[in-house]
């Protein structure tokens, strides 16, 4: 099974209770943040924290990710090295704007990987789109890296960046959700849409994740525990797609056994577009159980 990124759970990086406690809450992604969630007199502390938990906590199988200061600030290199040496999982690097600057963080992970005996390229990277540079950008950010397993959009510093604000229907995002959608997929990486900030409105935030879910997007960065079983509930496929899937994959293992070229199932032929939402489909199946 490919590994889902329905929801990254953002847990600020100062807070040891929530730290220890993330992983409680079933999201697919954990995501530590270093940057705007923690004030500067926190900082080294908050990296402190982080490692600690990296190397005392159990997290499971649940991927862990955390996002670190840029390197234009004092904290960003600190970040890297504290991160890469307690074993995270994914990097990812906030307000990326160019493929240089995945390229600067991929040196300084490279670096923190012998200096602390990790596997060179084990650590991955994710990179967080929040300008309209970025966006423009956002196909070649999408292929600087062998590492990079996804690029995901932030909303509040782009539409600021745009001179708006958001709204209900989210049309002013419309078009950095497409161009970072067809980055991602043409590089073959994640999509991964913003944050929904008003964790009352459960009606509107239900309509957004229905939004990106519909534009092809792998899941949603969340802030609140209370936002995941919707996210996980809404991508959950029902019962009629599942029973399509199976057949779609059973269809293709009669035919291999039998060595025909072409597949057909109730006189539609099966292509590799209809294989490829057919496994994705009992992935999201499985990871709903």
């Amino acid at each position: 099974m490919s590994r889902l990124r329905r929801t990254m759970l953002y847990v600020p990086g100062s807070n040891p209770g929530m730290l220890a406690d993330a992983v409680i809450y079933g999201a697919d992604s954990i995501m530590f943040d270093l940057e705007d969630a923690i004030s500067l007199r926190e900082k080294d502390s908050a990296r402190l924290l982080v490692y600690r938990a990296l190397q005392t906590v159990d997290f499971g199988s649940t991927e862990l990710v955390c996002r670190i200061n840029g390197l234009d600030t004092p904290f960003g290199e600190k970040d890297i090295e504290a991160v890469v040496a307690g074993g995270i999982h994914v990097v990812r690097l906030p307000k990326t704007e160019t493929a240089e600057d995945i390229q600067q963080v991929e040196a300084l992970i490279e670096k923190a990987e012998v200096k602390y005996g990790r596997e060179v390229g084990s650590i991955k990277m994710m990179a967080a789109i929040e300008s309209a540079l970025g966006i423009m950008n956002a196909y070649e950010i999408a292929h600087a890296s062998q590492r990079l397993i996804g690029i995901a959009l932030g909303a509040e510093d782009y539409v600021t960046n745009l001179k708006t604000k958001r709204s209900p229907g989210g049309i002013e995002l419309l078009y950095a959700r497409s161009q970072l959608l067809n980055a991602a997929r043409s590089a073959g990486i994640a999509a991964l849409d913003t944050v929904y900030s008003d964790i009352d409105n459960m009606t509107g935030f239900a309509e957004e994740v229905e939004l990106i879910k519909q534009l092809g997007f792998d899941g949603k960065s969340v802030i609140n525990p209370r936002q995941i079983p919707v996210v996980h509930q809404l991508f959950k496929p029902t019962d009629k797609e599942i029973a399509h899937a199976k057949d779609v994959v059973k269809a293709i293992e009669e035919a291999e056994a039998k060595g025909l070229g072409v597949i057909s199932l109730r006189g539609k032929m099966i292509d590799k577009p209809i294989v490829e939402r057919a496994l994705r489909i009992l992935d999201l199946s499985e990871a709903s159980e």
